[in-house]
């Protein structure tokens, strides 16, 4: 059995819940995060499921052959890596338009391109998309994941204390959530990560546009590593690469379009604000941007090691996992002045309430560390819920009025 097998996931709650009132279903996400695992639990719940593979040859030669008899059936239709067999959307329309009945299919697929640019055209108003993400820190250790509920919901009271250390998140940060990746000693996820990085640039990259130089995609992700939780600023990448801008661009959307990496855009309330509206780069697995870099915990914790950015992008994807099955609904950017304040994740409402979180890898908080959550505090008045420096430390300390230091941890120990 795999550890996708044995690890309950948050996503689980969240497919059911769409196919009790939504005809379509499409689980979003990175190879190997375990949709295919998570689509047949879904299945297997409810009678008459069939499930089509499109990753066999002789399923995706028979649903291009035949796509409108290829989709035909009453009940819960599964159809894995349907980005390979685009031609079955229109049919799948056909069915659902009708017959309305929700559950009738639930997809996977490897590629943002196809929520973003495919499927609108297809099946607006028809279909929820559920993107899932590799591990999150909950998952793993079988804790909350509620942080987002319990900093909306308590602001600066929250409190908690830790037993971890800096080199307990550093292990984590490198081991990463791809449950291959979990399972495997640090020899063999080296391994697994050359192949699934090979595998995705050769294959996934190519369905999705003609690239004639594949080793020029596989050096422009070791350099982004080194640039990791950076402003990502596309002539300054160009200029490092040598690759000219227009390509370039290009290439940043289809690494995100497979999920290998993440912008964070800029937040500012408003035109008056002095803030900065570059978008910052994280990669989705920290464990991966850990190969890239070359980097093992004992060499991250070293003077000049890449400690600071890897936590960094660590506690910025996990609070983006979060994000996705938190009850509090809200959106993840980043802040930075003109005069390089900044705050590395600002977390706003609909109704624009916003947390902010600061992420330190040392264990202990000087004052000027909140520097750019004071700031936001100033700007924001009422709205400012609280603000956070996540520290490897191993208490909560009070800084002022709505700040906090808070051990890293309590991203995945909290709940409301």
């Amino acid at each position: 059995m795999s550890e996708s097998d044995l690890v309950p996931r948050r996503a689980e709650e969240l497919v059911a819940d769409a196919l009790s009132d939504t005809r379509v279903v499409l689980v979003n996400g990175a190879r190997q995060a375990g949709k295919s695992t998570l689509t047949r639990l879904a299945g297997a719940r409810r009678p008459d499921t069939v499930l089509r593979l499109l990753d066999d040859p002789a399923t995706l030669q028979a649903a291009r052959d035949d796509p409108t008899g290829f989709v035909d059936h009453p009940g819960l239709m599964i159809i894995d890596e349907i980005q390979l067999a685009a031609e079955l959307l229109r049919p799948i329309k056909m069915i659902v338009d009708l017959d309305p009945t929700p559950g009738r299919f639930l997809l996977t697929g490897s590629s943002r391109v196809l929520a973003l640019r495919t499927l609108p055209d297809a099946l607006p108003g028809r279909m929820e998309v559920i993107e899932l993400w590799p591990f999150s820190q909950g998952e793993i250790h079988g804790q909350p994941d509620r942080f987002i509920d319990a900093a909306f919901q308590h602001g600066p009271d929250i409190n908690h204390d830790s037993t971890w250390r800096r080199r307990d998140y550093l292990e984590r940060a490198v081991i990463g959530g791809f449950p291959e990746a979990v399972r495997r000693n640090p020899r063999r996820r080296a391994a697994f990560f050359d192949s699934y990085l090979q595998t995705l640039v050769e294959r996934d990259v190519l369905q999705l546009a003609s690239i004639e130089r594949h080793g020029e995609l596989l050096k422009l992700l070791a350099l982004l590593a080194t640039r990791l939780s950076g402003l990502l600023v596309a002539a300054t990448v160009a200029g490092q690469s040598g690759i000219p801008r227009t390509t370039l661009v290009r290439y940043l959307e289809l690494l995100q379009s497979v999920f290998l990496i993440k912008t964070i855009p800029a937040w500012s309330p408003g035109p008056t604000f002095r803030a900065i509206g570059t978008p910052k780069l994280a990669f989705v697995d920290t464990g991966i941007a850990c190969h890239l870099l070359g980097q093992d915990p004992l060499r991250l914790d070293e003077p000049g090691g890449a400690a600071g950015p890897v936590l960094e992008n660590f506690v910025v994807m996990e609070l983006a996992r979060q994000l996705t099955w938190s009850e509090q609904r809200a959106r993840l950017f980043h802040y930075r002045t003109k005069d390089k304040l900044e705050v590395d994740a600002v977390i706003e409402t609909p109704d624009g309430r916003v947390i902010g979180v600061e992420v330190k890898a040392g264990a202990t908080v000087r004052t000027e560390d909140l520097a750019g959550l004071r700031n936001l505090a100033e700007h924001l008045g009422d709205k400012f819920v609280a603000g956070y420096v996540l520290y490897t430390g191993k208490q909560t300390l009070p800084f002022g009025p709505k700040l906090r230091a808070v051990p890293i941890d309590a991203l995945w120990r909290l709940a409301p």
